[in-house]
């Protein structure tokens, strides 16, 4: 397998949204300029976001809100990669009970599967749920142990928020995985079903393919593990004492997304030769 060595070769974008693009509902400076640049090269890309709780319809509108213009087409949610891919293995009018918010239930009805309430269902799909219960975990653990297939639309044990860490999706399926005994297949980021769905989305080839993102353990591994250059940026859940003592290594690290425009300008313009001293090689 080969991937793109210099930032010159690369034809396609796989980012993260959430500390490469945007922190909360602030933009992060450049990164409008930066996607313009991106769309005056030719170079495709697509927000890569684990967050299932709204669909790229309305991520697309809160983007726009605070200037960054981009279409739905151009991100795919956990939830909206869940939903293809249990498509892609069960037929329409399948049941399925859904811990979750209104972007994944949004995305399974799309594909025509039932929202069941009962435990008797083929699949009990989990993502970030702010309105967990005990009556929840209760019919998840129920339908498992009868039988239905768990699958978890990310790890992400947390996240940052303005007033501190909070729990993400990995802490619910933790308390479900801990009730049934049964360890869900994860669709998001690091594992390969989400980044399969995203070439598909945009059609490109990881030879050409580039991952950007703010995390080591979901953007940065699950890139390497396909084979594509990974790119770091420092302005969300990763700092540099973080990288330095990680066994996790990204190909190339940025301060953060204007860095990392200026770099890529420099590469083209010089087509062959190495990104700029802002970068670390690994």
């Amino acid at each position: 397998m080969t991937k793109p060595n210099q930032l010159s070769q690369v034809r396609s974008l796989i980012m993260d949204m959430d500390g490469v693009v945007r922190r909360g509902h602030v933009p992060i400076p450049g990164a409008s300029e930066f996607l313009s640049f991106l769309r005056q090269h030719g170079i495709a890309f697509l927000l890569l976001t684990n967050n299932s709780t709204l669909t790229s319809k309305q991520y697309a509108a809160s983007l726009q809100e605070i200037g960054i213009d981009t279409g739905e087409d151009s991100i795919l949610t956990a939830g909206e990669a869940t939903a293809m891919y249990l498509a892609q293995a069960a037929v329409p009018g399948t049941e399925v009970y859904v811990v979750g918010e209104e972007g994944l239930r949004t995305e399974l009805l799309k594909r025509g599967f039932v929202l069941h309430e009962g435990p008797d269902v083929a699949f009990v799909v989990v993502g970030l749920d702010r309105q967990f219960t005990y009556d929840k975990m209760t019919m998840a653990t129920r339908a498992i142990l009868r039988g239905a297939r768990f699958i978890g639309t990310n790890p992400d044990k947390g996240f940052p928020a303005p007033d501190g860490l909070v729990p993400g999706a990995g802490a619910v399926l933790a308390g479900i995985e801990a009730a049934t005994g049964v360890a869900p297949l994860i669709i998001g980021k690091p594992q390969r079903a989400i980044f399969e769905l995203a070439l598909q989305k945009l059609a490109a080839d990881t030879a050409t393919t580039a991952m950007l993102g703010d995390r080591l353990e979901t953007d940065i591994h699950g890139g390497s593990q396909m084979g594509l250059l990974t790119i770091l940026v420092l302005s969300g859940v990763t700092d540099a004492e973080q990288l330095a003592s990680s066994t996790i290594h990204p190909d190339l690290v940025y301060q953060d997304v204007a860095v990392l425009h200026q770099a890529w300008k420099g590469a083209l313009t010089r087509q062959d030769a190495a990104p700029s001293g802002h970068a670390t090689h690994r």
